[in-house]
């Protein structure tokens, strides 16, 4: 098997002599690759050891991820990999490849007197700053090799990435500037200050900074369109990222290191249909609901309402919601308001599928259990809710972005399209939340009687 860069930023990426270089800043550029690429250079020195670090240790052995690469590539030249105590390949002079995770703040410290001459962080943006120029203290070398740090990312607006590398980024546009990726700038760091300089003599004129003090670094830019051998095996993969919605299309598709959510980009009023009849056979169906137990008083007028939308995937593939409910009632009331509503949905739709959140704690262990109780004779489903809230989303912004999205004419739709639109900026996400667990739960059962079990 011969194992080489595609010509184009792959190539310049490994080829950069920059202390840390920093490479992507799309998806689908061959960055994963890149990085397990370049970890090959010094195999054949017996005394060479690199280690890749993902944030969490499930991105290291997620299907198809970094180790299941790792593994394809590395055993064609007569590695062995191992997984225990970490996932890790060793060559036959002895190199090795490991692969960790620095999930929490403190992790790093379970790094100390470590010598590693290359560091690879992949996905640099889920990385804090600390983490990364801490990691840089156990960047040493004893076998010959001088000591560096590659990295990849996407891009990630309110990261400290994207201040550290700026200067290759037209701070106007968001997107990269063609001419500066792989330009070599350098940078002196001083009690937590970054001085930068476009050589040694200019830190050292402007600072008084020791040159040995100093770091190499330099960005360069990628994106699915350097990526030859991805386009040519699977083509759709382009597609899939233009079907995200605004936000994740420009970063991922386009490289743009400023865009951020805000109002309107997620959920545009215009493009979705409100219909009068459903279209088509109902697939799956299912109410979700967000809570909240507060009342309207004169210190909080405007206090988190209690949501549920009720969802249906059709037959079509079209999504239509059909039915959002939001109070603002206390325990008692928002029990019943939630129990009468799900007689009614099953007198109206037959429907029995209802998801209903579970706080953290032992307190919302029992509050789950009690709804549980209330509601028997229906399929519930409780859970602890996860994620940032934009990121949960997006699976329902992308078919709301692709016109994939139907309401059904009622009172409710306006208010309804106003916090949507207004999201993620609006004060209140009680509906955003709920429609986003209810399209989870449509989208993902084969039909309707995967829900009703």
């Amino acid at each position: 098997m011969i194992l080489k860069p595609q010509s184009g930023p792959q190539e310049k990426f490994l080829s950069s002599p920059a202390d840390i270089v920093i490479y992507g800043g799309a998806a689908g550029g061959g960055k994963t690759y890149s990085l397990l690429l370049e970890c090959l250079r010094h195999v054949d020195n017996q005394g060479f050891g690199a280690v890749i670090f993902r944030r969490q240790s499930n991105q290291i052995t997620n299907e198809g991820g970094l180790w299941d690469t790792a593994v394809d590539m590395y055993v064609s030249v007569g590695a062995t990999p191992k997984v225990s105590p970490h996932p890790q390949a060793v060559f036959s002079s002895g190199a090795k490849v490991s692969f960790n995770h620095l999930q929490m703040e403190r992790d790093v410290y379970g790094w100390q007197g470590a010598q590693i001459p290359l560091i690879a962080f992949d996905e640099l943006t889920h990385f804090t700053e600390s983490q990364f120029f801490y990691m840089l203290s156990r960047n040493r070398s004893t076998c010959g090799v001088k000591p560096y740090i590659r990295a990849t990312t996407n891009p990630d607006a309110d990261s400290w990435v994207a201040e550290f590398i700026s200067w290759w980024i037209d701070q106007e546009t968001g997107y990269p500037i063609p001419e500066r990726s792989g330009v070599i700038r350098y940078f002196y760091r001083l009690d937590g200050e970054i001085l930068w300089g476009d050589s040694l003599e200019e830190l050292a004129e402007k600072y008084a900074a020791d040159p040995m003090l100093c770091k190499s670094v330099t960005f360069i830019a990628s994106s699915v369109y350097d990526n030859k051998i991805l386009l040519d095996a699977d083509p759709s993969y382009l597609a899939n990222l233009n079907g995200l919605n605004v936000v994740e299309k420009e970063r991922l598709l386009r490289g743009n290191w400023k865009i951020r959510p805000s109002a309107g980009l997620y959920f545009k009023r215009e493009n979705i249909r409100i219909v009068h009849s459903i279209p088509d056979k109902i697939v799956s169906i299912c109410r979700s609901w967000d809570l909240a137990a507060t009342e309207i008083t004169l210190d909080n007028k405007n206090p988190d309402r209690t949501a549920g939308v009720l969802m249906a995937r059709l037959k079509n593939g079209s999504f239509i919601v059909l039915d959002v409910i939001r109070r603002a009632e206390n325990a008692a009331d928002v029990k019943r308001t939630i129990q009468q509503t799900a007689m009614m949905d099953k007198a109206e739709y037959g429907m029995h599928a209802i998801t209903i959140p579970q706080d953290p704690g032992q307190a919302g262990k029992d509050q789950a259990a009690a709804y549980i109780r209330a509601l028997a004779g229906y399929n519930v489903k409780s859970g602890p809710v996860t994620g940032d809230k934009v990121v949960r989303a997006v699976p329902f912004s992308s078919q709301w972005q692709g016109k994939n999205v139907m309401l059904l004419a009622g009172e409710w739709n306006k208010e309804y399209l106003q916090e949507l639109e207004g999201f993620p900026d609006a004060v209140h996400d009680d509906m955003v939340d709920a429609s986003s667990d209810a399209f989870k739960q449509v989208s993902t059962a084969t039909d309707w009687t995967e829900l009703a079990r």
